[in-house]
């Protein structure tokens, strides 16, 4: 049970300061310390960082920090995105889906570098 709510705690505080940014977190850690398998672990982790989004908005939006213009579309896309992903999850292969989530992972880690 420690093991998990460490887990929580570092992933919302990544999410809170990165802005949906604990799922680079919580994947690796579901499978590396819970032993979750692939799946389960990006289902689990979309699970987990949807109410920490939704608190942290409320927090940003105090602070002045959200570009109303910006936030309908976006969200709009974002919805349909999540759906074509999570329909895609399904049909992807353990292997295949380490491969994405670590190719956007290195390409997340270039950007924040340079």
């Amino acid at each position: 049970m420690l093991k998990k709510i460490l887990i929580g705690l570092v992933t919302g505080v990544a999410n809170g300061l990165f802005g949906a940014g604990g799922g680079t977190i919580l994947v690796p850690s579901l499978q590396k310390f819970l032993k979750i398998e692939t799946h389960k672990s990006h289902a689990t982790a979309l699970a987990v960082i949807f109410p920490l989004s939704v608190l942290s908005i409320f927090f940003y939006r105090n602070a002045g920090e959200l570009d109303r213009n910006a936030l309908l579309w976006i969200s709009l896309g974002g919805t349909a995105g999540g759906f074509l992903g999570a329909r895609f999850l399904n049909k992807l292969s353990s292997k295949w889906l380490h491969r994405i989530f670590g190719l956007f992972m290195m390409a997340a880690a270039i950007r924040m570098v340079l």
